[in-house]
């Protein structure tokens, strides 16, 4: 049986950051610039003034658009949502979700654009731990993809949402810091590891994000364990 990923899911929607102020047309190169720029200086060391500058604007006619750098890392993580969102709702949608599921990840794992984002989120996670709005912000998007996540997991256990918010939590979070880290590390100046360990590396990822879903796969046939 298929179901609508908005009918069942868990925390997803009250958890994500509000759509995008301006039109999306005008958002996107925008947003764009301000992740080279902070991907390049840092999220402290870039300034409002260059962010506007690398998006080709005004620093005034950049402030009509986003105020404060709280407000672009907001855009960011709502612009973002809605790819994820996309992506949950594929997976759920499927006939094999659990299939879907290790599939996507993989490829997020393997993906250079994924992998080229990794600095820039191990800078906002960084500036978390020292602005509360910010860490806000960030546990927004967290609490939403732990929201889709367990949905997935209803789908796949055949279990009600409630239940698999019950059960599965730890397995939804952990599959989080392991991939968060993960991106945040592979593509990190400091972490040039040999061929041969980075491939050693990502099957163990990946054997340990297989051996997870197989836990919550296993409800499906143990459904009182």
């Amino acid at each position: 049986m298929r179901m609508n990923v908005h009918s069942h899911e868990i925390k997803a929607a009250r958890a994500m950051p509000d759509t995008l102020a301006i039109p999306q047309d005008r958002a996107i190169p925008i947003l764009a610039a301000a992740r080279s720029a902070f991907a390049e200086k840092g999220f402290d060391g870039a300034s409002m003034q260059d962010l506007a500058r690398a998006a080709g604007m005004s620093a005034g006619n950049f402030y009509r658009y986003f105020p404060s750098k709280n407000a672009i890392v907001e855009a960011m993580i709502a612009h973002d949502l809605m790819g994820v969102e996309a992506d949950f709702q594929r997976i759920i949608q499927s006939d094999r979700p659990l299939d879907a599921l290790r599939e996507a990840l993989a490829w997020r794992l393997d993906n250079p654009a994924c992998l080229a984002e990794g600095p820039l989120w191990a800078e906002i996670h960084a500036a978390a731990a020292r602005r509360p709005q910010i860490a806000r912000i960030v546990g927004r998007m967290e609490e939403a993809v732990l929201g889709y996540l367990l949905t997935v997991f209803a789908r796949i256990a055949g279990l009600p949402p409630a239940e698999a918010e019950e059960r599965f939590s730890g397995h939804a979070a952990f599959l989080v810091f392991l991939f968060k880290g993960t991106m945040q590390q592979a593509s990190a100046e400091t972490c040039q590891l040999a061929p041969k360990m980075r491939s050693d590396l990502r099957e163990l990822i990946l054997s340990t994000m297989k051996q997870t879903l197989d836990d919550v796969a296993r409800a499906a046939t143990h459904p009182t364990d």
